[in-house]
């Protein structure tokens, strides 16, 4: 039987992140598509989106292409921006994100594309990415390691799902909270931004890297 907030305030955060994690994964759609975002993240996403106008939001794992939608309705509501959307499986994109003006999508394995990628984003451009592929550690490593150089001085390199094995019992071990702090180790042109998880509540803890010099 379900509980409700009011009815349950001593419930443990583990078991508030399982139930939010339910929601995501069998529930949760944006403009009709299925859609694994965490809602909290997503916000700060808006706020980072806002704060940077950034020319190009290259996301790395599309599923339906709920969340590739939802970042191109923000850089609409901008008047300003474009998004790249990179999946090894593009099948399953659903048809309004698919024929959106500001959305390119590019099939293939994200660090085998990462010269497509490039070819289409122009020197000088503000650029965010988000990795939300496979989770597996090498290639969340990899992907941060060949998609960083599209990035200047503030931008973000945001990795999602570093809530596996860091909060929720789920996913790859070694993984991408394991790839992010392998990165940042090497890394000093990179820095963990823990600031944008002031809500407490995220799938991307140590996810948020801001770029801190070129």
């Amino acid at each position: 039987m379900q509980r409700f907030m009011e009815e349950d305030l001593d419930r443990p955060v583990y078991s508030v992140l399982q139930t939010i994690q339910r929601r995501i994964m069998h529930e949760s759609t944006y403009f009709g598509i299925k859609t694994l975002k965490s809602p909290t993240d997503f916000w700060v996403y808006q706020e980072l989106i806002y704060a940077a106008m950034p020319d190009v939001v290259v996301e790395i794992g599309n599923y339906h292409g709920g969340s590739a939608l939802a970042l191109a309705h923000l850089l609409d509501a901008m008047d300003h921006g474009r998004v790249i959307a990179v999946d090894i499986n593009h099948s399953p994109i659903a048809e309004s994100a698919r024929c959106h003006p500001r959305i390119t999508f590019i099939e293939g394995d994200a660090c085998e594309m990462f010269e497509s990628v490039k070819s289409i984003v122009s020197a000088g451009d503000r650029v965010m990415v988000i990795e939300d592929s496979s989770h597996e550690f090498e290639n969340t490593l990899n992907v941060l390691n060949a998609y960083q150089s599209l990035l200047g001085k503030d931008d973000f390199f945001i990795v999602e799902d570093t809530i596996c094995h860091h909060g929720l019992r789920v996913g790859p071990k070694p993984g991408p909270y394991e790839a992010v702090e392998a990165f940042i180790s090497g890394n000093k042109s990179f820095a963990i931004d823990r600031d944008k998880e002031s809500f407490f509540i995220t799938w991307n803890p140590k996810g948020y890297l801001k770029r801190v010099s070129d």
